[in-house]
């Protein structure tokens, strides 16, 4: 079976292309192929699609096996996969992910090669239903007191199809993620889990974040994480509406715009191809 490794921001996934190959048991496939020592090595898997409703669907799973709705980075690298390899012949295309049809649009390079992408990350949700949380389920969940152990932390919990908690620290470089990510991750407030983000201010447009993602670790980027935490910094009065995000594995642009929708841009590049045993698919 044929597979290509891609990374956004270095939020790496292998990438099947399910208009030539058929993967019949993808949890158990995502999980051998995530191993950085026995399999290829990354935060998880994402099959490429035929959609009914968009130009390409992307259906993800992270390291553990457990599907996720959506991935910010990974769409992007889905986009540039479609263009790259001849399954799209348009810049500005529409893909289905489990948190509904995006529209992304596409910039290359000289050699008309994919190098950036932006994306319509959609409108932010901000009901505890949505993520979803315990409580009233019409609540939202902005600057909630959350304690793990010994700590309390302020959160500001929001939903960009997947469920994210942003926790604003003084230092997010030095901060134990992870030691906390994983408590919060499986807190009780979350039944399904969520995604935990530890940010530090730079300035009034520019911040750090790290990730720690539901179902793989600490991860060098998250695009749908992002895109939260830039709601939670402009809801909380720590930035303007668009954003410079350094995260850990790169750069990412956000833009909080007044159609509601978050719109996120940044890299998308494929590492290298190669071939896994078809008995693991």
């Amino acid at each position: 079976m044929q597979f290509t490794k891609m990374h956004g921001a270095g939020n790496d996934y292998v990438y099947i292309d399910g208009f030539k190959e058929q993967v019949t048991q993808p949890s158990q496939l995502a999980i051998a192929v995530s191993d950085r020592h026995f399999g290829i090595g990354s935060d998880g898997l994402i099959l490429i699609l035929p959609s009914d409703k968009a130009d390409l669907r992307m259906q993800m799973f992270n390291a553990d096996g457990s599907e996720a709705e959506m991935c910010g980075n990974g769409i992007r690298c889905v986009s540039k996969y479609a263009w790259d390899h001849g399954l799209v012949d348009q810049l500005e295309i529409s893909i289905e992910t489990g948190s509904g049809v995006l529209p992304v649009q596409m910039f290359c390079d000289n050699n008309k090669r994919v190098e950036k992408v932006r994306v319509n990350m959609g409108q932010p949700r901000l009901r505890r239903g949505d993520l979803p949380m315990t409580g009233d389920p019409d609540a939202e969940a902005l600057e909630i007191t959350i304690e793990v152990g010994k700590q309390i932390f302020k959160a500001w919990c929001i939903s960009m199809g997947n469920p994210h908690c942003v926790i604003f620290v003084e230092d997010c470089e030095s901060f134990p993620v992870t030691e906390v990510g994983p408590l919060i991750e499986n807190h009780p407030l979350f039944p399904r889990r969520t995604n935990v983000e530890f940010v530090s201010i730079i300035s009034g447009n520019e911040l750090r974040q790290r990730t720690w993602e539901r179902g793989a670790g600490e991860t060098l980027a998250c695009g749908t994480g992002a895109s939260a935490v830039a709601v939670a910094a402009v809801l909380s009065g720590r930035t303007g509406r668009q954003i410079k995000n350094r995260l850990s594995g790169g750069l990412l642009e956000l833009e909080w715009a007044e159609d509601n929708c978050i719109y996120l841009t940044g890299p998308a590049a494929e590492v290298f191809t190669g071939d896994f045993p078809v008995e693991m698919a």
